[in-house]
């Protein structure tokens, strides 16, 4: 399905009926990486799944958006399709920001939040972007009398090496900058709605610790633990993250 939410074309799918959730998926993602929570929770519930702007087959702005442009698109997106009245939110990292950013400014008002893995944690990170920093300043010079192909190629093999997403999707490289630089723990402290943190052991891009202090952060929150899990931990081990948030539902 389609539909037109600020100036954007904007795809998505809606199955099942009852009490109405909204899966967000993360950087750089689409829908697909939530197809396995959509199949399942859609058979109890009226479940909302949509390429976020920018990423799978939605339209990219045309500006640069931060995680508060994302979250007023969220609300018009809702209320264009009639499903404004949100039962829970369930995010996958930066999709879970987006929820947070969502309901600590008073966009949406859901009555339960579900977050996998969710990024936004980055007062602990600076010395990573100061080193990510240095390093493609270094490359950018000493590449410089390469071709343009050549240098492009080394670029992405230095961001996978820091395991930065900055080069995952470069169209969006304006809207990554805008929202590596916001720090989510203010906004996290807002939320009070009961919230169900979930997070893998061997998650290396949002790491247990965040989760532990979102944990801290969200006074109604519950933290489970998937061990030897990644960062996709609703496709490493669907059937436990399904039964997790079926059971908090």
């Amino acid at each position: 399905m389609q539909a037109v939410v600020n100036n954007l074309l904007i795809n998505y799918s809606r199955q099942g009926s009852g009490e109405k959730l909204v899966l967000l998926h993360g950087w750089a993602n689409s829908l697909k990486d939530m197809s396995g929570l959509f199949d399942d929770l859609s058979k109890n519930y009226d479940v909302i799944s949509l390429d976020l702007p920018g990423f799978g087959a939605s339209q990219t702005p045309k500006e640069a958006w931060g995680l508060e442009a994302y979250a007023k698109f969220l609300t018009g997106f809702l209320n264009k399709i009639g499903a404004g009245d949100v039962y829970a939110l369930i995010g996958h990292s930066n999709g879970g920001a987006i929820a947070i950013k969502s309901i600590a400014e008073d966009h949406l008002s859901p009555t339960k939040l579900v977050l996998l893995s969710v990024s936004g944690i980055r007062y602990n990170k600076q010395g990573r972007k100061g080193l990510i920093k240095a390093a493609t300043k270094t490359a950018k010079v000493a590449t410089l009398a390469l071709p343009k192909s050549t240098r492009q190629k080394l670029r992405k093999k230095l961001y996978s090496t820091l395991k930065s997403d900055l080069l995952v999707a470069e169209h969006m490289s304006g809207s990554f900058k805008k929202i590596v630089s916001e720090d989510l723990s203010r906004d996290a402290s807002k939320i009070n709605i009961p919230t169900l943190l979930i997070y893998g052991e061997a998650d290396d891009q949002t790491p247990l610790a965040d989760g532990q202090l979102y944990h801290e952060l969200i006074k109604n929150s519950t933290l489970e633990v998937i061990s030897s899990a990644g960062h996709f931990i609703q496709k490493e081990n669907p059937d436990l993250v399904v039964k997790l948030i079926r059971d908090f539902l």
